[in-house]
């Protein structure tokens, strides 16, 4: 068995460094974490794309970091972050290939990151409609959203070995997120005071060849409406604190049965005991999804969105028509809706809120995603260390490198902080403008047009 794997996994180039035609053991780890909470069986193969879409080559000798960099989706802006970041796997919530390629260039954005992220020894795998299906997956997410529920995770699934516990618990902003992240010229300066830089759960032994330290990110600062996704806790402090409204749940679609997944399935019909208030449901939306600037929203031409009362939504994350076409529901709860599609739904006396198409999604992702993906993680990595280690053949020329991989304990799960829907809210700041058209001028003179 230790030959076979001598054979399959050593290369050796002309310059000498060694590779492998192998992803590596944290990549292998990470896939299977991601697949027991999201099987790509329950995936709609009838136009997705999920699963492992690019598999790096593992160099033993100038590896990555133990780290996930979760994404919905993987741009430009993405790749660099998780290249700066030096991460082993992206999880990008959409599939960056959706349909066959025929050549792989530099001359193709997309086709651009995934050459690169290969070539830094980065992995790529999408789960997407897989998590929409999965029972406590993206549809009851936003079911949990409209009823008030929005159960928190475990303070245990969102501890990290890299992360001591006391900076987990406040909600950060940008600016102080980047100080979770190591910099060079703290740690100087920390020893120079005499100060611990050991970071609890790390290994206290140095390795002969210390992990690269990741840099600290700092995005710049955007004119988009930019939603902060509070979880339960801070919910609690408002208005709209989870009230479990009084509810039934059922599957718009079920998927076909698997065990341990019997709720499976695309979208979510909720039907309330008692009536709601749209404008109560659209704040609670608003709450749960962090606030943005503003949404859309659609009501039938003869009514008032004060007075309509709601008594079922139908539920679906990203583009919803397929979904949703047919669902007898007074409220469509979606990413987006074509004209057309959401004037036929106002025109049977149905209303709709969108929040385009990725907004029903990021949110997920660090509330939800990158709990439960830590907790299955460190599982998974606790199995693939133990059972590569014994695979590895002590003759040989990369043993050594190779036992300094399985040594690293930690795992850490982050979500992007370039990430964001392509469409974001323009809100006009200018006083002499409020309320009145551009082409009026300003002062209230009128727009000659010269």
């Amino acid at each position: 068995m230790a030959s076979m794997f001598r054979r399959a996994f050593s290369t050796t180039s002309k310059m000498g460094t060694y590779t492998t035609d192998k992803a590596s053991p944290f990549t292998r780890a990470v896939i299977s974490a991601v697949r027991k909470l999201y099987p790509e069986e329950l995936a709609d193969k009838s136009f997705d794309n999920t699963g492992l879409l690019l598999e790096a080559p593992f160099d033993p000798i100038r590896r990555q970091m133990n780290s996930v960099l979760l994404t919905i989706d993987l741009t430009k802006a993405v790749a660099d972050e998780a290249i700066e970041r030096k991460d082993c796997v992206v999880v990008a919530y959409h599939p960056i290939i959706f349909r066959g390629l025929k050549s792989l260039t530099l001359a193709e954005s997309q086709q651009q990151s995934l050459l690169r992220l290969a070539l830094e020894g980065i992995s790529v795998y999408s789960p997407h409609t897989a998590v929409d299906a999965a029972p406590g997956g993206l549809g009851d997410w936003l079911a949990d959203i409209v009823t008030g529920t929005l159960p928190g995770p475990p303070e245990a699934e969102t501890h990290t070995a890299a992360i001591p516990k006391e900076e987990e618990e406040p909600v950060l902003d940008d600016s102080e997120k980047n100080t979770l992240h190591e910099r060079p010229e703290d740690k100087d300066q920390a020893q120079k005071n005499g100060e611990s830089t050991q970071t609890p759960g790390t290994q206290t032994q140095q390795t002969a060849k210390e992990l690269p330290k990741r840099p600290s990110i700092n995005p710049r600062q955007s004119t988009y409406s930019k939603p902060t996704y509070p979880k339960s806790a801070e919910l609690e402090k408002t208005d709209l604190a989870p009230s479990a409204l009084a509810h039934s749940r059922s599957v718009i679609r079920p998927a076909t049965n698997m065990e341990g997944f019997e709720k499976a399935g695309m979208g979510r019909l909720v039907k309330f005991h008692q009536p709601q208030p749209l404008t109560h449901l659209i704040e609670r939306i608003a709450e749960g999804v962090g606030s943005p600037k503003g949404f859309p929203v659609a009501i039938p031409q003869t009514r008032q969105v004060e007075d309509i009362m709601i008594r079922s939504v139908g539920i679906c994350a990203g583009s919803g028509h397929e979904v949703l076409e047919n669902v007898d529901a007074d409220l469509l709860f979606t990413g987006e809706l074509s004209h057309h599609d959401a004037l036929a739904a106002t025109e049977k006396g149905k209303c709709v809120v969108t929040l385009f198409h990725s907004n029903t999604e990021r949110g997920f992702l660090g509330s939800v995603l990158k709990g439960k993906l830590t907790k299955v993680l460190k599982e998974e990595w606790k199995k693939v260390r133990e059972e590569v280690r014994g695979e590895v053949d002590e003759g040989w020329d990369l043993a050594e490198d190779w036992h300094d991989a399985l040594k690293d304990e930690d795992v850490l799960v982050e979500c992007s902080e370039v990430d964001r829907d392509p469409f974001g809210i323009v809100i006009l700041q200018s006083s002499p403008q409020v309320g009145r058209p551009l082409s009026s001028g300003r002062d209230g003179e009128e727009d000659s047009g010269g």
